[in-house]
């Protein structure tokens, strides 16, 4: 297949379908890919690396989240290419290629569920599987224009998954439309069909905001002047998130000095709160992939081979307070949104970069948006990156984090908000 004609989406392409004729199925009609993460009986799970594919067997079963999405009537289309072993947000793959951006050809689309985010940003299909371990379907849903819902840690099975840091993973999808978005959720979370509840409160995060280099009016206040108009302006509150976060979990005082508290660019305790969470990642990652790493030795494209060899050589030092910084952080965040509270926050906070940038000027770019993407992360909390067009000819997204468990809250209140939204940009 020609890139162009399907934007460098998918690995490989075959049609998967189970019970064509019932008429009845909630997602009967529609179409999506799966990032090649996931196993399908009879294909070799890639995981974004020729080295790894050739080493290992076909799968012999279908992982449950992919059944499930069968099952429910929807036609799986093929398997789409990420970023190797799932350790980059780039979107970019010297092996495979970087799928193209359809919003910003010039610009990575964020990773590593690229190849999925691209397929349905280009309209290739329905909908899309992805996994969001740091940040891989919150950031390139944003940077290519579309939905992409990152549930609540353990509520979608990640069995048949191949693992990035286990207590972190999360299977993760995309879209283009909020009903289809909100379907999806409900066959993959297992949820009946509920009402919508109103939001107690929406809580913008003001510092978080700050950090971004899009102006607020174009971000936040198209969040207030649609809430305002849908819910009223009592739901609108706000908050210092950096101050609450620093106030509420004294263990991040273990990773605060680490130069965090000179940065003029970040939040100091979203910062630590960061590196406590690639510090456990990392650690998670070497005990499941050290010994075929170090066995293998495979190729790796720049800036990966750098991270992935870091991850093998991390040590358990401090690993006990990164377990203690994620209960603090539920707990606090859980007592501040209260039932059926909202926190909204940039998705990145700044635009995607050139798909040429150098990957060493690339880390030091994703620095902020892993203090921002890490507050779900570290919580275990559902978040949806909703797209609000464009600004300077690259897309915007906006955050809405809900509290652990809250996942069908959360996608009845995206269907509900969607529409404002894109009026009042």
């Amino acid at each position: 297949m020609i890139k162009s004609l399907d934007y460098g989406a998918f690995m490989e392409k075959f049609s998967l379908q189970l019970s064509p004729s019932q008429h009845q199925l909630p997602l009967r009609g529609l179409t999506f890919a799966v990032k090649d993460i996931f196993d399908i009986e009879g294909y070799v799970t890639g995981f974004g690396n020729p080295d790894w594919a050739r080493t290992h067997s076909a799968a012999t079963s279908t992982a449950p989240a992919v059944m499930d999405l069968l099952t429910a009537g929807a036609t799986c289309l093929g398997k789409t290419v990420m970023d190797e072993m799932a350790y980059c947000m780039y979107g970019v793959n010297k092996h495979y290629g970087t799928p193209t951006n359809p919003c910003v050809p010039d610009r990575v689309p964020g990773g590593s569920s690229s190849g999925s985010a691209v397929a349905v940003a280009a309209k290739l299909v329905d909908f899309s599987l992805g996994t969001d371990t740091g940040a891989s379907v919150r950031v390139p849903a944003s940077y290519c224009g579309i939905l992409g819902f990152r549930p609540s840690l353990g509520a979608v099975s990640t069995v048949g998954v191949l693992p990035m840091s286990q207590s972190y993973d999360t299977v993760g999808w995309f879209a283009r439309d909020p009903m289809i978005l909100n379907r999806v959720g409900r066959v993959l979370l297992h949820l009946p069909d509920v009402d919508p509840i109103k939001p107690s409160q929406i809580i913008i995060a003001e510092d978080c905001f700050r950090l971004s280099t899009i102006p607020s009016d174009r971000t936040a206040q198209v969040l207030v002047k649609s809430i305002e108009k849908l819910f009223g302006a009592q739901c609108v509150k706000h908050v210092i998130l950096g101050d609450h976060v620093k106030d509420k979990v004294p263990s991040l005082q273990h990773f605060m000095d680490k130069g965090n508290e000179d940065q003029e660019d970040d939040i100091p305790s979203l910062a630590a709160l960061s590196s406590a969470m690639r510090l456990l990642q990392r650690y998670e990652f070497k005990n499941y992939h050290a010994k075929w790493v170090t066995k293998v030795n495979p190729d790796f494209g720049p800036g990966i081979s750098e991270r992935i060899w870091d991850a093998i050589k991390a040590t358990g030092e401090n690993i006990d307070f990164c377990h203690s910084v994620r209960t603090e952080l539920r707990a606090a965040l859980t007592a501040l949104l209260g039932d059926h509270g909202i926190l909204a926050l940039p998705t990145t906070p700044g635009e995607p970069p050139k798909v040429q940038a150098n990957p060493a000027t690339s880390d030091i770019f994703f620095s902020r948006p892993f203090s921002l993407l890490s507050v779900a992360g570290s919580s275990g909390f559902c978040q949806v990156s909703i797209p609000l067009g464009r600004y300077d000819n690259v897309p915007l997204a906006i955050s809405l984090v809900a509290k652990h468990g809250s996942d069908a809250f959360l996608l009845n209140l995206v269907e509900t908000l969607y529409d404002t939204l894109q009026e009042t940009i």
